[in-house]
């Protein structure tokens, strides 16, 4: 006989509903039992009857687990309000951090030029001095780079007259190397220098 599916609602026949308390507490306890032997796990079960009478199961002292559990339960709430106190902090933060972008886009956009029309004769001012400054700072190392490459190029220049000056005197020295013209030629400008 195949058991059908029970519809989860309230019993109203009393006896039939007293009937099914009994299995199936009975079937929770067994469970309960079980679950503690095979798992070696701490278990209590406390049921109440619709008429007050209480039933029990614990594997072990029913008041250490109860003490254990409210322990646990205020551990886990307090745990909780730190974790909402800090979510809320982070919320906090995250509020002023997007306030403190939304003025910095907004102060960039007024030194690109946009949204000028709102300003005041003062802002303006402040916005040109602040322009200046920055374009001050930017000429000056744009200066300090062009005179660091002047510097490299002269120093390149230098040693370039050094090597061809070392060349002219070893084809003057081995007058096998080239032609008489070529000879002559070198001996000219050793001369000169």
């Amino acid at each position: 006989m195949v058991r059908g599916k029970i519809e989860m609602k309230k019993i109203e026949n009393a006896t039939s509903r007293q009937v099914t308390f009994s299995k199936r507490r009975n079937g929770l306890l067994k469970k309960a039992y079980e679950l503690s032997v095979l798992c070696d796990a701490q278990v209590s079960l406390i049921v109440f009857s619709q008429r007050g009478r209480l039933y029990e199961f614990s594997s072990s002292d029913m008041r250490n687990t109860i003490e254990r559990y409210h322990k646990y339960t205020n551990d886990h709430e307090t745990s909780n309000q730190d974790s909402e106190i800090y979510i809320q902090q982070l919320k906090e933060e995250a509020s002023h951090m997007i306030t403190k972008i939304e003025l910095l886009e907004f102060h960039k956009r007024k030194l690109l030029g946009q949204e000028l029309a709102s300003c005041s004769l003062h802002e303006l001012q402040e916005i040109d001095s602040e322009l200046q400054k920055s374009l001050g700072e930017v000429r000056a190392r744009k200066a300090q780079l062009f005179k660091e490459q002047l510097e490299k190029l002269k120093a390149k220049e230098k040693q370039l007259l050094e090597e061809n000056v070392q060349l002219h005197q070893k084809n003057v020295l081995d007058p096998w190397r080239g032609s008489i013209d070529q000879q002559m030629k070198f001996r000219d400008i050793d001369l000169n220098l």
